[in-house]
């Protein structure tokens, strides 16, 4: 898939003489290179010679190198230097702390810190339940993460995750007024993570557990929710399900099946895949078939942990033993998060008609959304250059800004239902067709309802 992407966009300052028309020349040559230009702009104008800047989306950072050498290679052209836009935005990171309260004079000082503040210490001494009417707590979520699975990205240790677990804070802030921090711990032992994040959990009202490698992410969560009074949320579980039953929900409008009739094959039963898992059949669903980097999942495999264990106790396949392109035969929904090119062109024409394939992998789907549209009546996937994006920036901001409001301190599945029901009811019959089966990530309505469905599910 050669799509040009914002994530690798350049901006090059490029010198060009004058009387040989460089605009022309620089648009030509970028072109020509596959990229597309989103800027150019004449900075500098004199007799003999331009400065301009031009701004181009590349493909990765390979065709970024590729785009500034085709620019190097004309003679009338000088490249003096390449901004690599997507560094500029995060350079000093992407947060900050701002004070709520102005700190101008004695008087401020005196009533945000001492001596003031001490009366606020003892009322909570008093009433331990006026820390969140009184502190940060009331609206504070901490973003956890040991590094260990991030994006697609694998073990890459949590300095390296910090950029992301910052942006996942921006989106908090962003979409649902949270405030989030990013927390990226040094040690990926599970006892030492629990402990550490029990330690912590005073300054928080909720917990945001990101890119936790699986089997342990499960035993963490578990852990985690039986000893704090604060509500803990596995996004890369319950985030992706939330937003997977919300589109298939619509997508099963579209095709006009059930969701209780439908064969579903389900490719990584890994921490998101077995949470979909979960909620699909919470909802109905009767027939899923998972495999994983090992082939089928089945009871002939051993369950290394509990949630491995549900779902070959609730989502085995019977008596098919064969492999995944055998198991799409016939089958109405793929869901894939899991690796790119699981899945052939053949094994989607195979499907059944009005088929719904969901190549959810980042960035590189299970299989091209292109060629899986030839044959499918809805696809979707993980990417944001592609229509239908799974995206669960849908889910997390209102779940937690309806926990936060709440004081919830335990997450249900029934409230992650509602919260589907709730990102799918954003798109109205009007608006239901193949390329739009949930919301846009922008539309201002769908955390204020994802919270309301959590209140509901609470009350």
């Amino acid at each position: 898939m050669a799509n040009t992407s914002p994530g690798y966009a350049i901006t090059i300052r490029i010198e060009g003489t004058a009387s040989k028309q460089p605009v022309s020349e620089i648009t030509q040559a970028v072109t020509e290179a596959g990229a597309s230009i989103t800027a150019l702009d004449v900075v500098e104008s004199f007799l003999e010679k331009v400065v301009i800047d031009v701004t181009c989306n590349a493909i990765d950072a390979d065709h970024a190198e590729q785009i500034t050498s085709a620019l190097s290679k004309k003679d009338s052209l000088n490249v003096r230097k390449v901004s690599d836009r997507t560094f500029l935005l995060h350079l000093g990171g992407k947060i900050e702390v701002q004070s709520k309260v102005p700190l101008k004079t004695r008087d401020d000082l005196s009533r945000a810190y001492t001596p003031g503040v001490a009366r606020i210490s003892q009322a909570i001494v008093k009433d331990p339940s006026d820390v969140r009417r009184l502190t940060i707590k009331r609206n504070t979520v901490a973003v956890i993460t040991d590094g260990s699975a991030v994006l697609g990205l694998g073990n890459i240790g949590p300095a390296a995750a910090l950029p992301v677990m910052e942006g996942k804070a921006a989106l908090f802030k962003r979409f649902a007024d949270v405030d989030a921090w990013p927390v990226c711990l040094d040690t990926q032992d599970v006892d030492e993570i629990v402990r550490t994040i029990q330690i912590i959990a005073p300054v928080f009202g909720g917990i945001n557990l990101e890119d936790i490698s699986a089997p342990r992410c499960f035993e963490i969560e578990a852990k985690l929710r039986e000893k704090l009074d604060i509500p803990v949320f596995h996004d890369d579980q319950h985030g992706t399900a939330i937003v997977v039953l919300a589109a298939l929900t619509n997508a099963l409008k579209l095709v006009k099946k059930n969701l209780s009739e439908v064969k579903i094959v389900l490719s990584g039963v890994g921490a998101a895949g077995t949470a979909i898992a979960r909620l699909l059949v919470h909802k109905g669903a009767t027939n899923i078939v998972g495999f994983d980097k090992d082939g089928l999942v089945s009871k002939s495999n051993p369950a290394d942990s509990p949630m491995r264990k549900w779902f070959v106790e609730n989502c085995a396949p019977g008596k098919f033993t064969g492999s995944i392109s055998d198991a799409l035969k016939g089958a109405d929904i793929f869901i894939g998060v899991s690796t790119s090119n699981v899945i052939s062109e053949s094994d989607v024409k195979n499907m059944a008609k009005n088929s719904i394939v969901f190549a959810l992998a980042n960035p590189d789907p299970e299989v091209d959304p292109t060629i899986a549209r030839k044959y499918a009546a809805v696809v979707a996937t993980g990417r944001s250059d592609q229509p239908n994006q799974i995206n669960n920036v849908l889910a997390f901001p209102g779940i937690f800004r309806g926990l936060l409001d709440a004081r919830i301190n335990k997450i249900t599945d029934g409230m992650l239902v509602n919260a589907a029901e709730a990102i799918a009811s954003c798109v109205t019959d009007e608006q239901l067709n193949s390329n739009f089966i949930v919301p846009s990530v922008f539309d201002q309505s769908v955390v204020s309802k994802v919270a309301a469905a959590v209140k509901k599910a609470h009350a």
